[in-house]
């Protein structure tokens, strides 16, 4: 009997946290229309501020300039892109009237895998469709590039929570919610992904609505984790560090001596293991200024300093 009424109850549990989510998040969620010499694209998007931005994905705008926003409420307003940012795949747009207010944001970095989540999107042209599921993974990267430069999106959400075309833009909030990520991919069957809302994505927010675009600091180097043996983790205090695969000819890392095959385990003092943790670091701030980088060559520790250049759009 126990049992019996356990179940329901888990289910009545689990119910309410997702109509609660929907009621909240499906006012704040647009549908988008974008106009571009191309036609018009499809996508979503979620209210930002009080002063009508809203955030998308980089890739729903990418055709064009301007649209029309259409919310649940049978409100539809005229929008311009503020910036755009294809190295994370976000863009800030902004109304032309008054839009319903932001929901509250959260910080990705605090999800578990297991963790429930909701999306709100328009997927396939059908307005306000809501689905629920669990983070399935965390950590995940998605490649991303432009004309001239390529990068890896970092700390990418992976879910079940059922995503189809046009729910790019769209939003994945937690069992509070809270907006933790913007949906940006089908990645195959029952998958989606979301690029994080956390530190860095509000510093990529920050920088396009102020400046419509990021800067960003280049070093030139292609690098793979690799884990340390027992007996260097124990010396370094890390697990893993960077292996530099590949110098580009005359880049900042080729003319600061640093080689492929040095193992970098430091950025001025700050423990590396992963390739986004240094993408962390090169942001406009770090632009022309000196990084100290401490790599492991043929068993000796060698410090190498280093000048990051802007990359070029």
């Amino acid at each position: 009997m126990n049992n019996d009424k356990t179940e329901p109850d888990a289910l009545d549990a689990y119910s309410a946290i997702v109509t609660s989510v929907a009621a909240q998040l499906t006012p704040r969620v647009a549908a988008l229309t974008i106009r571009s010499r191309a036609g018009e694209a499809a996508g979503s998007a979620v209210v930002l501020t009080g002063e009508s931005h809203l955030i998308t994905n980089s890739h729903v705008v990418s055709g064009g300039d301007h649209g029309t926003a259409e919310f649940a409420d049978g409100t539809v307003a005229g929008f311009a892109v503020v910036g755009r940012d294809p190295l994370s795949d976000i863009a800030v747009i902004r109304a032309d009237r008054e839009i319903p207010a932001p929901p509250d944001y959260g910080d990705a970095d605090h999800l578990l895998v297991g963790s429930l989540v909701v999306a709100v999107g328009n997927p396939l042209g059908l307005a306000g469709t809501v689905t629920a599921g669990v983070v399935s993974a965390l950590g995940r990267s998605m490649p991303a590039r432009t004309r001239t430069a390529a990068r890896l999106i970092e700390d990418v959400i992976q879910t079940d929570a059922a995503l189809n075309p046009g729910n790019s833009g769209g939003a994945l909030a937690d069992s509070h919610g809270r907006i933790v990520g913007i949906s940006t991919a089908v990645a195959g069957f029952g998958l989606g992904l979301a690029v994080p809302i956390n530190a860095t994505t509000h510093r990529i927010i920050h920088a396009l609505m102020h400046d419509g675009r990021v800067r960003r600091a280049y070093l030139g180097l292609v690098t793979t984790p690799a884990p340390l043996n027992p007996g260097q983790a124990e010396r370094f205090g890390q697990r893993t560090a960077m292996r530099i695969v590949e110098v580009v000819e005359d880049s900042p890392a080729a003319r600061s001596g640093l080689k492929p095959a040095d193992l970098v385990l430091a950025v001025d003092g700050a423990p590396l293991g992963s390739a986004q943790s240094l993408q962390k670091r090169l942001f406009s701030d770090a632009i022309g200024q000196q990084m100290e980088v401490t790599v492991l060559r043929n068993g000796a520790l060698v410090d190498v300093i280093a000048v990051p250049a802007e990359l070029s759009d």
